[in-house]
C-alpha cells in the first residue's frame, strides 16, 4: 500500500508539473527559441546563396535590422507597457511567425524561379523580391524583440509571483532553453540545408513555425488561464517613484503607479478616469518620435547607463556568428552543415564562460576577474587580427597584389577562346563557389594551388574563444 501510495503521489506530482503555468511556458518558450534561432541562422546563407555568394544582401539586412531596432526598440518598449499581457504576446506572436513564413515561401519562389524573374522588366522584379524579404525579414525580428520582453521581462515575473526562488530558478531556466537552443537549432537547419538544398530550408523552416504558432498560441491561452494574475495591468507606463528618480517629470503631472495585483487581495486599488484633452493629429503623429526620445533620456539617467554603454562598445564588432560573419564565412567555402557546428561549439564556449567566471569570481574576486577575462577577450581577438593577413584571405602577405597585374601586362600570347579539340577534356571545371575545405578541383598541373582556410580558421578560433572573456565581462557589468 505504501509503495502504490509513493507512486501515486510521484505521477501525481509529475503530472501536475508537467500541467503546471510554469512548465507550459518553458515549452512555449523552446518552441518559440527553436524557430527564431532556425531562421537568425539560415536567412543569411539565404541571401548570400542568393545574390552569388556576395555579402551584399546580408550587410543590408544587417544594417536594417540593427537599424530597426536602435530606432524603434523604445517605442515596442512603451507598446508592449500599453497594451494587454494577452494581447501583446498573441499578435507579436502571429506577427513574428507569419512573417518568416512569409519570407520563407518568397525565398523559395525566388530560389525556383530566379532565371525567369532576372528576365523580367530588366531585372527590376528580382530586385524588388529582394526588398521584400529584407523587409519582411526585418518585421519578424521587431516582432521576436516584442515577444522577447513580454515574456522574458514580464510573464516570467508574474507567473513566479512574489516568490524570488521561483523567479531566479525560472530565469535560470530561460537561460538554459537559450543556450541549448543556441547549440542545437543551427546544426538542425544545418544538416537539412547541406544535406538537402536552400529551398528544402525554406520550406522545413516555414513549416515548423506554423505547426509552431499554432502550439505557441495554445500554450500562451493555458498559461493565461491558470495564472489569473496575468490578467491585471494598469496602463500607466512608468511608475511615479522612478520619474522622480529620474528627474523626468512633467510640469506636475501625475500618473497612478503600475504594478501586478495578485488574486486574492481584497484591497484593489481603483483608479479614478481622469478627463484627457484632445490631442491633435500632429501630436499623435510625434508620440512616437517623443516615445523614442523619452526611452534614451530614461536610460540616459539610469545609474547603469555607462554600464551599459562598455558593453554595447564591447559588442560593437562584427566578431561574432551574426549575419555578416556566417556570410562570410559561406562565401569562403564553409557548408551550412559546418558552420552549425561551429556556432555550437561558440554556444557550449559561452556556458564554459559562465562556469569560469564562478570559479575564477571565487578564487581572485571580481575585480580580477574583470582583468583576466579582458585579458582572454583581446588574447582571442588577436587570432583574427592575424587572420586577416594569413593565406586565403584577400589581404594575403604571401601574395603580392602586383603579381595578376603584371602577367596580363606582359603578356606576349593572347587568351584562346576556343580549346583544340584534342585538348578539350583537359580542360579544368570550376565554379564560382568554393567546396567545403576551399579546395579546387581542376588538373593542379593547370590550375592554382589549392585556396587554404587557414585565414577562416584562425577567425572562427577567435571568435569561438573571444566568447569566454566577453560573457565574463558582460555578467560582471550586470
Amino acid at each position: 500500500m505504501a509503495e502504490q501510495q509513493s507512486k501515486q503521489g510521484c505521477c501525481g506530482s509529475c503530472a501536475s508539473y508537467f500541467t503546471s503555468a510554469k512548465f507550459l511556458l518553458y515549452l512555449g518558450h523552446s518552441l518559440s527559441t527553436w524557430g527564431d534561432r532556425m531562421w537568425h541562422f539560415a536567412v543569411s546563407v539565404f541571401l548570400v546563396e542568393l545574390y552569388g555568394n556576395s555579402l551584399l544582401l546580408t550587410a543590408v539586412y544587417g544594417l536594417v535590422v540593427a537599424g530597426s531596432v536602435l530606432l524603434l526598440g523604445a517605442i515596442i518598449g512603451d507598446w508592449v507597457d500599453k497594451n494587454p499581457r494577452l494581447k501583446v504576446a498573441q499578435t507579436s506572436l502571429i506577427v513574428q511567425n507569419a512573417s518568416v513564413i512569409l519570407c520563407g515561401i518568397l525565398l523559395m519562389m525566388v530560389f525556383l524561379f530566379k532565371t525567369q524573374l532576372l528576365a523580367l522588366y530588366h531585372g527590376w522584379l528580382l530586385t524588388l523580391c529582394y526588398i521584400l524579404v529584407i523587409t519582411i525579414a526585418n518585421i519578424a525580428n521587431l516582432a521576436s524583440t516584442a515577444t522577447s520582453i513580454t515574456i522574458q521581462r514580464d510573464w516570467v515575473v508574474v507567473v513566479a509571483g512574489e516568490n524570488r526562488s521561483k523567479l531566479a530558478d525560472m530565469n535560470a531556466t530561460i537561460r538554459r532553453i537559450d543556450q541549448l537552443t543556441n547549440i542545437l537549432a543551427p546544426m538542425a537547419v544545418g544538416q537539412i540545408m547541406t544535406f538537402g538544398s536552400p529551398v528544402i530550408g525554406c520550406g522545413f523552416i516555414s513549416g515548423w513555425n506554423l505547426i509552431s504558432m499554432c502550439a505557441e498560441y495554445m500554450l500562451l491561452w493555458k498559461v493565461y488561464q491558470k495564472t489569473p494574475a496575468l490578467a491585471h495591468k494598469s496602463s500607466s507606463k512608468v511608475e511615479e517613484s522612478e520619474l522622480k528618480q529620474l528627474n523626468m517629470q512633467k510640469g506636475g503631472e501625475s500618473k497612478p503607479n503600475e504594478g501586478v495585483q495578485l488574486i486574492g487581495e481584497k484591497d484593489m486599488a481603483v483608479f479614478e478616469p481622469k478627463l484627457e484633452e484632445e490631442v491633435s493629429c500632429l501630436s499623435r503623429m510625434a508620440e512616437p518620435f517623443s516615445t523614442f526620445r523619452d526611452g534614451w533620456v530614461a536610460y540616459y539617467n539610469q545609474p547603469v547607463f555607462l554600464a551599459g554603454m562598455a558593453l554595447a562598445f564591447l559588442y560593437m564588432t562584427v566578431l561574432g556568428f551574426d549575419c555578416i560573419t556566417t556570410g562570410y564565412a559561406y562565401t569562403q567555402g564553409l557548408s551550412g552543415s559546418t558552420l552549425s557546428l561551429l556556432m555550437g561549439g561558440s554556444a557550449i564556449t559561452g556556458i564554459l564562460g559562465t562556469v569560469a567566471f564562478t570559479w575564477l569570481r571565487r578564487r581572485c574576486g571580481l575585480v580580477r576577474t574583470g582583468i583576466i577575462s579582458g585579458v582572454a577577450q583581446l588574447a582571442s581577438l588577436v587570432l583574427c587580427v592575424i587572420s586577416v593577413f594569413m593565406p586565403g584571405s584577400p589581404l594575403d602577405l604571401t601574395v603580392s597584389p602586383f603579381a595578376d597585374i603584371s602577367a596580363r601586362l606582359f603578356e606576349s600570347n593572347p587568351l584562346p577562346t576556343m580549346a583544340p579539340q584534342g585538348e578539350l577534356l583537359e580542360m579544368p571545371f570550376t565554379t564560382g563557389m568554393p567546396s567545403l575545405f576551399n579546395e579546387s578541383t581542376s588538373d593542379p598541373g593547370l590550375a592554382p594551388n589549392p585556396v587554404p582556410i587557414v585565414s577562416v580558421s584562425l577567425l572562427f578560433a577567435g571568435v569561438i574563444a573571444a566568447r569566454i572573456g566577453k560573457l565574463t565581462h558582460r555578467i560582471i557589468k550586470f
